[in-house]
């Protein structure tokens, strides 16, 4: 769940540097769509850590460890057009779930009920890297 935790805090602190740097077409529609991805991120990063603590593991959410264990690229600095962002954004909502997967086994061999909250984070943050990469695209003919 470690592995998660860092993705979660990761994807919340690149979602606000995307924030705050975006610029261009549909710019306030992606800042807002932003803020609602990183409210999730952060939401989700407490679920896990809570649950974390509830089964007597300790969550570790430094920034250093965030930066040395993520599983998330870089992002890059400077503005940022919108379309690159929605881009940007989706890769990492994407790598975020690739990480829930990965554990998602193991973890619900020994605690279903953590598996489950995976459950959950799998189909919201599928929901919005949907929501957000639909932005960039047209219609399949």
């Amino acid at each position: 769940m470690q592995k998660v935790l860092v993705d979660l805090i990761e994807l919340s602190l690149q979602g606000k540097q995307a924030h705050w740097n975006v610029v261009g077409r549909n710019f306030r529609d992606t800042h807002l769509q932003l803020d609602e991805i990183i409210d999730a991120a952060r939401e989700f990063a407490d679920t896990i850590a809570e649950r974390m603590r509830s089964l007597h593991a300790l969550p570790d959410g430094r920034s250093d460890v965030v930066a040395e264990t993520t599983t998330l690229p870089e992002f890059p600095q400077g503005e940022i057009d919108t379309t690159e962002v929605v881009d940007l954004i989706t890769e990492r909502l994407d790598a975020v779930c690739t990480t829930c997967r990965e554990v998602h086994d193991g973890i619900d061999e020994e605690d279903p009920t953590s598996a489950d909250l995976l459950h959950e984070i799998l189909g919201r943050l599928e929901q919005l890297s949907w929501m957000v990469s639909a932005e960039n695209r047209s219609p399949k003919r």
